[in-house]
C-alpha cells in the first residue's frame, strides 16, 4: 500500500508513533486509541514506518499484521525477520467502514466509489446495491482525501469514519462492511527489546526459526510444543533466498519463555533448527479473551 502521507509537525515533548497510511486510516485510529497522548506520524509505506523507528524519528510503530478476512499482511511478514525492531505489544481493531462523499451528495447520484482494494472487497454488498463502479486507491484515507479534493458529488469513498471528520466529507452510510467480524490485528514495534514480565497476565511470544534440511524436520521441531502442552497460535512459512522451499517460519505461542513448558519447547526446537530468534515477548491484548 502506498500513499502521499506527509510529515506531521511534532508536538512539544510528545512521543511519536509511526503508521502506514494517510491521516484517517485505520492504523491512525488504532494509534489514537492505544496512545492518545502521542503524536501519530503518517508514513507513505510500511518500509518508511519501520525506518522511522529504526532511525529515531519515531519511538514506536503500529503495524497491521493480520486481518480476519484478508489474512496476513504479506509485506510485514517479510520485513519482520530482517528488521532490527522488536514487538512490544499488540492491538486488535474491529474494522468499520463508511460510505462518504462531499457535503450535499446523495446516494442516488453516486457513480464511482474509491478505496483500497481490500476495503472494496470487504464492502461488495453496498457497492452492488448502489451500482457503483469501484476504483482502487492506494489507501482508504487517501481515497477520502482524493474525493474531498475532487469535490464531485458523483464520487464516493469507502474509509473509516475518522477520515470523514478529517477531510470534511459527509457519511452517507455507516458500517457498510459485509462481515461484522472484520478485525485487524496490529503489532507495536520498538527499537528496544522490552520483554514483558512473567506472571502478570497472558503473554504472547513471537519468534522465527529456520529448520534443518532433514526429513520431517518441521514435524520434529514442533513436537516439543505439543508434548509440553504449549498452544501455538500462528505458524507462517517463508521462501528464503529465492528458493521454492519453505525453510523459515514465523510462529507465536501462548506463554512466556521462562514458563517451563515454553522453555522446554524452545530448547527442543533448537535441535532441529539452524536459527531461532525471538521477536518479542509481550502482553496479550484483552481481545483474545473475548
Amino acid at each position: 500500500m502506498t500513499s502521499s502521507a506527509s510529515p506531521v509537525p511534532p508536538s512539544p515533548g510528545a512521543r511519536r508513533i509511526a503508521y502506514q497510511g494517510e491521516p484517517g486510516a485505520n492504523s491512525h485510529l488504532v494509534c489514537q486509541q492505544a496512545y492518545p497522548d502521542w503524536d501519530a506520524v503518517p508514513c507513505a509505506s510500511f518500509e518508511d514506518a519501520f525506518a522511522a523507528v529504526e532511525g529515531g524519528d519515531a519511538d514506536l510503530a503500529m503495524i497491521p499484521i493480520d486481518n480476519s478476512i484478508a489474512g496476513r499482511v504479506a509485506d510485514i511478514h517479510h520485513f519482520l525477520p530482517t528488521s532490527s525492531l522488536h514487538i512490544v505489544g499488540e492491538r486488535f481493531l474491529r474494522i468499520q467502514f463508511s460510505l462518504m462523499a462531499t457535503p450535499g451528495a446523495d446516494v442516488t447520484g453516486l457513480r464511482t466509489v474509491h478505496s483500497h482494494v481490500h476495503a472494496l472487497g470487504q464492502c461488495r454488498g453496498v457497492i452492488r446495491e448502489l451500482g457503483l463502479t469501484p476504483i482502487v486507491s492506494g489507501d482508504t484515507a487517501g481515497a477520502a482525501r482524493e474525493v474531498a479534493e475532487a469535490a464531485d458529488p458523483t464520487q464516493a469513498a469507502i474509509a473509516p469514519p475518522l477520515a470523514a471528520e478529517i477531510y470534511g466529507l459527509e457519511v452517507l452510510r455507516d458500517e457498510i462492511e459485509d462481515e461484522d467480524h472484520n478485525t485487524t490485528r496490529f503489532i507495536v514495534l520498538s527499537r528496544d527489546y522490552d520483554e514483558a514480565p512473567r506472571g502478570n497476565g497472558p503473554i504472547v511470544t513471537t519468534f522465527i526459526f529456520n529448520v534443518r534440511n532433514l526429513p520431517a524436520a518441521l514435524y520434529k521441531a514442533l513436537g516439543g510444543f505439543a508434548t509440553n502442552g504449549v498452544n501455538m497460535t500462528k505458524l507462517e512459512s517463508y521462501m528464503v533466498g529465492g528458493h521454492f522451499t519453505a525453510t523459515q517460519f514465523l510462529a507465536e505461542v501462548d506463554g512466556h519463555p521462562d514458563d517451563p513448558p515454553v522453555r522446554n519447547a524452545l530448547e527442543e526446537l533448537t535441535f532441529f533448527t539452524t536459527e531461532v530468534k525471538v521477536l518479542g515477548v509481550y502482553p496479550a491484548d484483552a481481545f483474545r479473551a473475548e
